[in-house]
């Protein structure tokens, strides 16, 4: 009996099985509110795509091409203007030392013409503060050293000599070439002899 059992229901189970199998292969294949051409439908839309992708992809690849041409035009420039500026750089100074030079041409000839020192000295100081005033107007100061701390940020000691006052002792007593600053900014070191 159960055996009988068991092969009544295997067979239902195929049956049932190849019944699922058919409603498969039928759901797989047709279907009743699919035409046959859709695929076909679906493959011009999918063209349609493709041809605006590869559209869009021009466009994208145009505006690199302008941007990456623009960028090069820009760096050649900025060499350019930095070139430019590099050798005129300093041609605001030079001008405004081009008076002191036609001073200086005019002091060395009353030199050559001249019976009285006097007013040689005289020109030639009135010459010293010109070419100071321009300097400081273009933002040169001239650093105060004697009599201050030593300082290594500012100065650089050539040599130290004894002194015999203990107040002198550490600071600068006197300067061999004076320091500079360039609006507030050190650009030369003084030279300078420290009390020991």
């Amino acid at each position: 009996m159960y055996m009988t059992e068991t092969n009544n229901y295997a067979p239902n189970m195929g049956n049932q099985g190849a019944e699922g199998a058919e409603d498969t292969k039928e759901d797989m294949n047709t279907d009743e509110n699919i035409s046959g051409f859709t695929h076909l439908n679906e493959m011009g839309a999918n063209e349609e795509e493709l041809d605006s992708l590869r559209e869009e992809l021009q466009q994208q690849k145009d505006k690199y091409l302008r941007l990456f041409a623009e960028f090069d035009n820009f760096r050649k420039r900025s060499a350019r203007e930095n070139m430019e500026l590099r050798q005129t750089a300093g041609k605001e100074v030079i001008i405004s030392l081009l008076d002191v030079l036609d001073d200086c041409d005019r002091a060395e000839r009353q030199l050559q013409a001249a019976s009285n020192i006097d007013q040689v000295r005289e020109g030639v100081q009135l010459v010293f503060s010109k070419l100071r005033s321009a300097m400081l107007a273009k933002g040169l100061k001239a650093m105060q050293s004697i009599h201050t701390d030593f300082d290594v940020e500012k100065h650089e000691a050539i040599t130290e000599v004894p002194v015999q006052d203990p107040s002198l002792k550490g600071k600068v007593i006197d300067e061999i070439q004076k320091g500079y600053y360039l609006n507030d900014k050190l650009i030369r070191h003084a030279k300078v002899v420290v009390g020991k």
